[in-house]
């Protein structure tokens, strides 16, 4: 067995309002990948934060490398060997590869910065993750995946002994993650240990040497990897048996047509071009396509938040529509959840009834010109209950909450503007198994009220599982549809790859 290098024991944690952590443990071994899931706001990113010192624990120990420790701050971490990389990159494009690998710590010759040594020690680093790109590139230039390669080079410029990855896979294809696990192998092959957070549980089973379960800041149990089921960890993440991963869902969409689009085309060359379709009133059009398939490019110029071509139009009720801006959408009784929920979703220092109201800002005003508060807190007491949004109080700032919990404010937002027509892309990205069950329920019950929706989503189960009827896209053409009866994953992929001329479509991760 592995020598332990870290041991957290009965950590607390406390917030206005909220037990974050209650008692929780963990014990990590050199050289191993131990997953830690649950449920978002099970205490995960909680608990690493109180490793990496950016939070400090109410009570517990710490015990790393045999030592006691509590970290002030993360540099504190970072220089007893402890790196996080975080779900969400914090890059700086406009600097090199070299110059972020080494941000706040570059080698000096005198008074300046040792260009030489900084790009050869950042060489040594990329060779380790298998990145071959110079070292004087600027970041920019690279792609999301080689950007985390370097966020990666990044965290063992430091002799470091654990890693935290917080979700490492979100925002990558399924090429991208096998590169990934070859770089996490490297680095466990050399004794560097690894917490590995992620809701992806084919990902957990695959890399994982252990696994510990949290549920509503508790700690459940630690079971090794090889003899853990999909079903035993959705039973210790949710604290019940899921049944049904979707909710018994019936088309109620009738055979009005509620929104049309005809011949839509991106002044882009590499965009979409000359799309057409319907939306029916109730429906759940399911829109599913590869990595390029411009889907969500496409609903943007729906919503006005792209440019497209003269002749191409949007009717909604059989009557034509000027959408040239999301004011104009939002005044057609459209509304977008973003597929980006952290940057182009939230508002994440407002607090939610601040995010929950802001689309709908100007109903609540009185001919005075304020606001008519007593109003917008029934807006929010509403949104609250309805979609059982987990927060200690209206006040609390979004950023604080759960990413399904933030999901949950988002949607309720969009639903005080009282839309016909819901865009979701990507409903559920990084949300835990159980607030995705809440999440479809929501979408089902929406549609069963006659609201009509379009669901982007790069979740084959999802898409098959969801929708009345499945629109499939391909190099920014749409190339056909399929009923839920006719839908299988091989005649999905058939359609994604429909316009292909190069055997390297690269397909995004399938759940």
């Amino acid at each position: 067995m592995n020598e332990i290098i870290l041991e957290m024991k009965n950590i607390n944690k406390a917030f206005p309002g909220v037990q974050a952590l209650d008692n929780v443990q963990l014990t990590l071994r050199k050289g191993t990948v131990h997953a830690l899931m649950g449920e978002n706001g099970a205490g995960k990113s909680t608990l690493m934060k109180c490793l990496y010192g950016i939070y400090y624990k109410d009570s517990g120990e710490i015990i790393f490398d045999g030592q006691e420790v509590n970290f002030l701050n993360s540099k504190a971490a970072i220089d007893a060997g402890i790196s996080m990389i975080h779900q969400e990159l914090q890059p700086i494009p406009m600097m090199t590869v070299a110059e972020n690998i080494f941000l706040g710590n570059y080698p000096k010759n005198g008074l300046f910065v040792d260009h030489d040594k900084m790009n050869a020690e950042s060489k040594r680093f990329l060779d380790i993750v298998g990145l071959d790109v110079p070292p004087d590139t600027l970041l920019g230039n690279l792609t999301i995946s080689q950007q985390q390669s370097v966020e990666i080079a990044k965290a063992i410029s430091h002799d470091v002994k654990i890693v935290i990855m917080d979700e490492p896979t979100s925002s990558l294809t399924s090429t991208e993650v096998e590169k990934l696990f070859d770089i996490i192998r490297t680095l466990t092959s050399q004794g560097i240990a690894i917490i590995y957070i992620s809701h992806k549980m084919d990902e957990i089973l695959e890399i994982s040497d252990e696994v510990t379960i949290m549920r509503d800041g508790k700690y459940v149990a630690t079971h090794d990897a090889k003899n853990l089921t999909k079903a035993q960890i959705i039973h210790d993440m949710v604290g019940r048996e899921l049944v049904n991963q979707f909710p018994d869902h019936v088309d109620e969409s009738t055979d009005k047509v509620l929104l049309e689009v005809k011949n839509l085309t991106s002044p882009n060359v590499l965009s979409f071009k000359d799309c057409s379709f319907q939306l029916k009133q109730g429906e759940i059009l399911g829109v599913a396509g590869l990595v390029g398939a411009q889907r969500s490019e496409l609903m943007e110029a729906v919503f006005g938040l792209r440019d497209v071509e003269a002749g191409g139009q949007i009717l909604i009720r059989g009557e034509e529509v000027e959408i040239k801006s999301p004011q104009d959408a939002i005044k057609n009784n459209m509304a977008f959840v973003t597929e980006d929920r952290r940057h182009s979703g939230i508002f994440g220092v407002l607090p939610v009834a601040d995010n929950i109201t802001i689309a709908s800002i100007r109903n609540f005003q009185k001919p005075t010109g304020l606001l008519d508060e007593s109003a917008m807190k029934e807006v929010v007491d509403h949104g609250i209950t309805s979609l059982r949004i987990k927060t200690p109080s209206a006040k609390t700032r979004i950023e604080n909450l759960s990413g399904g919990n933030q999901q949950k404010v988002v949607l309720s937002r969009w639903l005080a503007t009282s839309p016909d027509i819901l865009i979701l892309d990507e409903p559920t990205r990084g949300i835990d198994v159980g607030a995705k069950y809440e999440i479809y329920e929501i979408i089902d019950a929406l549609s069963r009220e006659g609201k009509s929706i379009i669901m982007i989503s790069s979740e084959m189960s999802e898409i098959m599982g969801m929708s009345d009827r499945i629109m499939v896209m391909c190099e920014g053409r749409i190339s056909g549809y399929l009923s839920p009866e006719e839908a299988t994953q091989e005649k999905i992929m058939e359609l994604a790859t429909a316009f292909m001329h190069t055997s390297e479509a690269v397909i995004e991760e399938v759940n």
